[in-house]
C-alpha cells in the first residue's frame, strides 16, 4: 500500500506559506489537508489526528511554533520554516524532523518531506508487527542528527547518558548511535526483562553481559560501573543465575 502524508502548513505569511502548499501539492505523496495562518486554526485538525506533517513557521503572533510544538502530539511531526537559523537548536529540543531556511527550495522541501515519509512508515510498520506476531519490543526507533535510525534492541549493548543525550552502543557499529533523549524515557521505552540500569549513566543489556569485573562491567575495553544506588538490584540479578560450588558437590 502506498503511504500518503496528510500535510497541513502553518504560516502567518500568504506568501510563504502559499509556496510550501504549493511543494505540497506537487509532491506525489502527500496531500494538503489545510493551509492556516495562526497556530490557533490548526490545533484542533492536528488532536483530532488530520495531519501526519506540519510545516510550521516559527515566529508568529500569539502563540509561536515553539510553544505550539511542545503542545502537540508526538504523533504528528514538525518541520520548521523559518527566516532566522537560531531557533536550530531548540527546534532539535522539541524533536522536529527537520529545519528549512527561507526561502525553502523544492528540493530541500522534498528532503524534509522523505525524511517524514520515511518516520510515517517506519511508524506504521511497527504498529502492524504489533498486531501481528512480532514483539513491540523488537526494536527502537530515535532520532539522530535528523535521521531515523531503527535499531534492533538485541543488538543493543549498552547506553550511556550524557545530560540531555544519550548514546547507544550496539553489537554491529563501531560508532555510538547519538539522541536527545533522557535516560529515563529510553529505559521506559525498553523491555525491564533484558535491560538493566546500573548506574545514573549507564544501562546495560543484560543478556550481552560476558565479564564481571570487581563490580564493573567489561564489554570489551570498555568498563562500567555499578554505582552503590543500583549495586543491590545488580546483585541479586547475579545471583539468581550464578552458578557456584557447594561444598557438598564433590560428596555422592
Amino acid at each position: 500500500m502506498t503511504t500518503t502524508l496528510r500535510s497541513c502548513v502553518i504560516d502567518d505569511e500568504p506568501l510563504a506559506s502559499g509556496l510550501i502548499a504549493s511543494y505540497i501539492e506537487k509532491t506525489p505523496f502527500m496531500t494538503l489537508v489545510g493551509e492556516f495562518s495562526s497556530p490557533r486554526d490548526a490545533i484542533q485538525l492536528i488532536l483530532d489526528g488530520g495531519a501526519d506533517v506540519v510545516f510550521l513557521d516559527i515566529q508568529m503572533p500569539q502563540l509561536n511554533g515553539i510553544e505550539f510544538a511542545r503542545i502537540i502530539p508526538p504523533s504528528t511531526r514538525i518541520v520548521f520554516t523559518t527566516a532566522f537559523d537560531n531557533y536550530a537548536v531548540e527546534g532539535f529540543r522539541v524533536n522536529a524532523l527537520d529545519y528549512l531556511l527561507k526561502p525553502v527550495s523544492y528540493e530541500e522541501f522534498l528532503a524534509a518531506a522523505n525524511r517524514a515519509l520515511q518516520w510515517v512508515e517506519m511508524a506504521r510498520s511497527g504498529s502492524a508487527a504489533n498486531s501481528g506476531s512480532s514483539s513491540s519490543n523488537d526494536y527502537i526507533i530515535v532520532k539522530s542528527e535528523y535521521k531515523l535510525v531503527q535499531i534492533p534492541v538485541n543488538d543493543i549493548l549498552y547506553i550511556e547518558g550524557l545530560k540531555d543525550y544519550v548514546k547507544i552502543y550496539t553489537t554491529d557499529n563501531d560508532r555510538c548511535i547519538m539522541t536527545l533523549m533522557s535516560m529515563k524515557t529510553l529505559e521506559r521505552s525498553l523491555p525491564a526483562d533484558r535491560f538493566m540500569r546500573v548506574h545514573r549513566s549507564f544501562i546495560v543489556n543484560t543478556g550481552k553481559i560476558k565479564v564481571i569485573e570487581r563490580n564493573r562491567i567489561v564489554f570489551g575495553k570498555t568498563y562500567i560501573p555499578v554505582s552503590e544506588s543500583y549495586k543491590q538490584a545488580f546483585s541479586d540479578y547475579v545471583t539468581a543465575r550464578s552458578i557456584l560450588p557447594r561444598l557438598d558437590d564433590n560428596t555422592d
